[in-house]
């Protein structure tokens, strides 16, 4: 059975015994109390979903040993340990989510659970030591994200404005890089002046960079992707589908999935980094994609979220200093609403699919 830390704080309330966290729970949600319910049996593994970012969400079991583990290493890597003050704002289905509370348990934090909104700091003014948000939380949180000293953004690509916008905030805060398989994250990069991480080989982290978790090593496979060797966390090696440049033992440069890469008249495209680019001229969410093309075998395809806007499209077209000749997008469509996944990540090939039928 697992044991809760002595130190261990729901929601401002301390807990005598197991029985009593789990009647508490039930005031919070069924998801919470579920997943308590899980996490404290005498089962070793606990069954999760995948996100379904690249694919149909999936159900896996990841072993109770190997969560723990992975609290520990992040709490070593941020340097959080008992009665640290933190707040989970993210859903319990998840396993980031899940994570906050393995976290919370294993290492004796006071943790305030609430429900996931994209403003998860509107009706708050206490001060945390750590949270964990996506993209839009933040967003919507730049009035009250000076309340959180340390944050873990994922979820999804922080954009370019995103990253620009967040340099001047006394918050340090880091980009997450990992799955559920690996049990969230297994590298961290900084995204802030204030979040900056120590490096042997330059002194200090780049904020393109990405460090490795204690414990973890890294290779490329035949098509430069990413190979995660983390024992502590998974049984076998995980081989991903990111694209990735490795700088040494411990940091890597992400570039962009493998499966999104684009081949338009030979010339192999990362849509990821062309979005980049183009980041600071387009306010509404996009991406840029290939489809089938007689002569070029793919062709670039710029897709928007909104209602058709001819000064946008314009000002793509003419941004010929900043992209390159093949990263120029041979068609430009506004689709009025991208299709999601539960977790509010945009599900690319179901929203292109949904222009190409």
């Amino acid at each position: 059975m697992n044991s809760v830390h002595k130190d261990f704080q729901l929601n401002g309330n301390s807990f005598s015994s197991q029985e009593e966290l789990l009647v508490f729970s039930k005031t919070i949600s069924k998801e919470t109390f579920s997943f308590l319910a899980d996490w404290l049996s005498n089962e070793n593994n606990i069954q999760v979903k995948t996100s379904g970012s690249t694919g149909t969400p999936k159900d896996i079991f990841l072993k109770k040993e190997y969560m723990k583990n992975s609290a520990l290493a992040t709490a070593d890597f941020f340097e959080l340990y008992g009665k640290t003050k933190a707040l989970c704002c993210l859903p319990i289905d998840f396993i980031a989510g899940k994570m906050m509370l393995v976290r919370a348990m294993t290492l004796g934090w006071h943790m305030d659970v609430i429900e996931a909104s994209s403003n998860p700091l509107e009706d708050t003014e206490k001060k945390y030591d750590f949270s964990a948000m996506v993209p839009l939380q933040l967003i919507n949180s730049f009035d009250k994200i000076h309340l959180v000293d340390k944050l873990i953004v994922g979820g999804g690509v922080v954009s370019p404005q995103l990253e620009n916008s967040i340099q001047g905030l006394p918050t340090k805060v880091y980009a997450t890089y990992g799955m559920t398989e690996t049990i969230t994250h297994i590298a961290i990069k900084p995204l802030n002046v204030t979040s900056s991480l120590p490096s042997r080989q330059t002194g200090g982290v780049e904020r393109s960079h990405y460090k490795l978790l204690p414990s973890i090593s890294i290779s490329i496979d035949d098509r430069s992707c990413l190979v995660i060797n983390a024992p502590k966390v998974s049984d076998e090696k995980v081989i991903t589908n990111d694209v990735v440049e490795i700088l040494s033992e411990t940091e890597f440069i992400w570039k962009g999935r493998y499966d999104n890469v684009i081949n338009s008249g030979g010339v192999k495209l990362h849509p990821e980094e062309i979005e980049r680019k183009l980041s600071p001229y387009i306010n509404s969410r996009f991406f840029v994609a290939g489809i089938p093309d007689e002569k070029l075998g793919e062709k670039l395809v710029l897709l928007i979220e909104g209602e058709e806007n001819s000064v946008i499209s314009n000002k793509v077209r003419n941004l010929k200093n900043i992209l390159a000749k093949f990263e120029t997008p041979k068609e430009i469509c506004f689709i009025t609403e991208f299709i999601e996944t539960s977790t509010k990540k945009i599900q690319r090939q179901k929203t292109l699919d949904s222009i190409l039928s």
